[in-house]
């Protein structure tokens, strides 16, 4: 990290701003300097969208040059937590937003879903589709499984596929998300249903990953491969 950070500031000290646009056929070092620039700017577009790009060019021009800094190693840090918490807090509250509508939206598709044939309803509000019948065993709490699987969204995106890696994936029933511990108990070998997974259910508020958003409602193709020994 320390290297690329220098290697930054050289190009941004032997750099001027480009009106032109940078090609192969430009400069090595304006290639070099570009391609640099632009990928980290990229992979950190997020925690950068609101930065005057010009004061931080010239933070990291002054601080490569040995330049004394126009701010306290205090004041810098003190504005950059206080700026942490700022972001912290806006986020929170984008986040609570995202949870009260995908929570409406959950709740509004599984009252439609339960009213369509063959779906039905658990105590635990986990809905259910029986795709495939089995004949063989009916795993336990304790049961360590193997199955074949689809996870996607109420709007259809795949999210996780052990079909699509060719890999069934094994597991214990107790060790996954609450609905499937419960589906799973409701299934013999060779059977292949339909979940439909309430929030609460799954990922809750918290949600998983950057596709699975807070309070998601989700759904899972699951076909019981076996119950292992």
């Amino acid at each position: 990290m320390k290297i690329q950070i220098l290697l930054a500031s050289t190009l941004l000290m032997s750099a001027t701003t480009f009106a032109k646009p940078i090609t192969t056929n430009s400069s090595t070092s304006e290639q070099v300097g570009y391609s640099f620039g632009y990928l980290m700017g990229r992979s950190n577009a997020d925690s950068m969208k609101d930065l005057n790009l010009e004061a931080f060019i010239q933070g990291l021009r002054e601080a490569a040059q040995g330049k004394d800094a126009s701010l306290t190693d205090e004041e810098m840090a003190r504005i950059l937590t206080q700026y942490k918490k700022q972001a912290e807090a806006q986020q929170l509250l984008e986040l609570k937003k995202q949870a009260e509508t995908n929570g409406k939206i959950g709740t509004a598709f599984l009252a439609e879903n339960a009213k369509k044939a063959g779906v039905q309803t658990t105590a635990s509000g986990l809905q259910y589709q029986v795709l495939k019948t089995g004949t063989g065993k009916t795993p336990k709490m304790s049961s360590k499984v193997k199955v074949d699987y689809e996870g996607r969204l109420i709007d259809g995106t795949v999210f996780d596929s052990s079909i699509a890696r060719q890999h069934p994936a094994e597991f214990q029933v107790n060790q996954v998300i609450q609905g499937w511990t419960e589906g799973l108990q409701l299934m013999k070998e060779g059977a292949k249903y339909r979940f439909f997974i309430p929030s609460n259910l799954a990922y809750g508020q918290i949600g998983s990953g950057d596709i699975i958003e807070p309070n998601s409602t989700l759904i899972f193709d699951v076909e019981l491969l076996q119950v292992l020994p």
